[in-house]
């Protein structure tokens, strides 16, 4: 006989009425946030890894912050080497003119200048307060020292050092493209345990409404 103190179909009603309730929240609240274990609590050895594995992606974020500006210093020495070379190359023709005895002022002017070129290129090619150029040793004193053999030990000394800058620049571009995979490689590695299947989480939730409006 049923007693309407004690209905224990509407109490396993009830009971699964409120279970329904929470299945219907924790369904929403994956919705709304994309994750499927949102704190410790959900699941706290996967939540303690996703956690660890974001943490390590974000402190790429230096690394890839000092690449990059490496990376511009070489640019801007590498800018600084061209007109620097370009120089070099008139200024070495000038020196054979001035050799062979050809109208010298003007040729030892135009050497002068190109001279200056050069020193204003290196002081010019600094980014963030660093100096993109190391002058490498040669001796260019003016027109005393215009000769051809003077200049090419210039170019030398100038095309080694700009090498080596070129060489640097390769190998920051080769890092900076690794790090930020790798850093992606993380953020995909920590959201794979953690991200919500919102296709699935929104049939269940269709499913669950269904299931509370019966229940009602």
């Amino acid at each position: 006989m049923a007693s309407i103190n004690t209905n224990y179909g509407a109490m396993i009603a009830a009971q699964s009425f409120a279970a329904t309730g929470r299945e219907l929240d924790k369904v929403q609240n994956r919705i709304t946030t994309g994750l499927k274990i949102a704190n410790a609590k959900d699941n706290g050895a996967v939540w303690a890894v996703a956690l660890t594995q974001r943490a390590n992606s974000k402190a790429l974020d230096a690394t890839l912050n000092n690449l990059t500006r490496q990376q511009s210093i070489a640019d801007v020495g590498l800018a600084a080497g061209d007109t620097i070379m370009a120089a070099l190359t008139e200024m070495k023709a000038l020196a054979a003119a001035i050799q062979a005895g050809g109208t010298t002022t003007a040729y030892q002017n135009d050497y002068t200048a190109l001279s200056g070129e050069i020193t204003a290129a290196v002081s010019a090619a600094v980014f963030d307060g660093t100096n993109a150029l190391t002058t490498p040793s040669y001796t260019l004193n003016g027109a005393a020292s215009a000769t051809a053999a003077n200049v090419q030990t210039a170019i030398d000394a100038w095309a080694g050092a700009l090498q080596t800058i070129g060489t640097n620049a390769k190998s920051y571009e080769r890092q900076l493209a690794f790090t930020q995979k790798l850093q992606d490689a993380l953020e995909a590695g920590a959201g794979n345990p953690v991200d919500a299947d919102m296709a699935k989480e929104s049939a269940r939730l269709t499913a669950l409404q269904t299931k509370q409006q019966l229940g009602v």
